[in-house]
């Protein structure tokens, strides 16, 4: 499929209750209102396709960007490239799931999740907590830097009341993560998660909650998964 057909496929399966729920949840035009699960259709026919991807990507189209995120080869994927991903992502399917879930199954994702935390532009500063998050999920231990993600999680314990709205949100899931994929730093990722548990995130109107950290790592070890890897981090 080229990317022209897939625009036209992507315009047939928009569906308005499905477009007016994501501009609810802060999509920006353009956009059809396609589902995932209609996404991943074309996706089965694609397959990761690099070149395509990139394509997508350009167009502008929200759902034409979530399905790049999808269809990417973050084997052929660059810094340059995700970088110019992060810019453009302009609502939380991008900047929160989409860009961050390639980038954290490279092998640059840590260095540019370090990279992304430091910007002053929330949308982006959200992608590098994301995809710390994401890269604790999917890379076994002994490929992470634990002593640098010990550091990340006094950062969040200090700064997560100060940080932008949704940049809380995800500081949230990072403590959560780690205490939930990296083992060796689970009962400090419980501390934090106990001393953070009165921050506040403004849903805007959506019936979504913050997740309580300290709960849901509790959770994780309740069924006997701390510790257990994710196979990749794009569902």
């Amino acid at each position: 499929m080229t990317a022209s057909e897939i625009m036209k496929q992507l315009e047939k399966m928009g569906d308005a209750q499905t477009k007016k729920t994501f501009l609810r949840h802060g999509a920006q035009e353009p956009l059809f209102g396609v589902k995932i699960a209609e996404l991943k259709t074309i996706l089965k026919k694609t397959k990761k396709n690099h070149a395509l991807s990139l394509e997508l990507y350009k167009t502008g189209n929200s759902d034409a960007m979530y399905l790049a995120g999808l269809m990417a080869d973050e084997t052929k994927i660059t810094e340059a490239d995700l970088n110019e991903w992060v810019k453009k992502a302009n609502w939380s399917y991008l900047n929160e799931f989409a860009v961050p879930w390639v980038a954290a199954e490279t092998d640059f994702g840590f260095e540019l999740g370090l990279k992304w935390i430091k910007s002053d532009n929330p949308l982006i500063a959200t992608a590098g907590w994301s995809a710390l998050s994401n890269f604790a999920a999917v890379k076994p231990d002994e490929k992470l830097d634990i002593e640098k993600y010990n550091k990340l999680l006094d950062q969040v314990e200090k700064t997560i009341h100060k940080a932008p709205n949704r940049v809380r949100y995800v500081m949230n899931t990072f403590v959560i993560c780690v205490g939930s994929y990296i083992k060796e730093l689970n009962k400090k990722a419980l501390a934090v998660a106990a001393n953070i548990s009165d921050v506040t995130v403004d849903m805007q109107g959506t019936a979504c909650k913050l997740p309580a950290a300290a709960d849901y790592i509790k959770k994780v070890m309740d069924k006997g998964n701390l510790g257990k890897k994710k196979k990749m981090a794009r569902c």
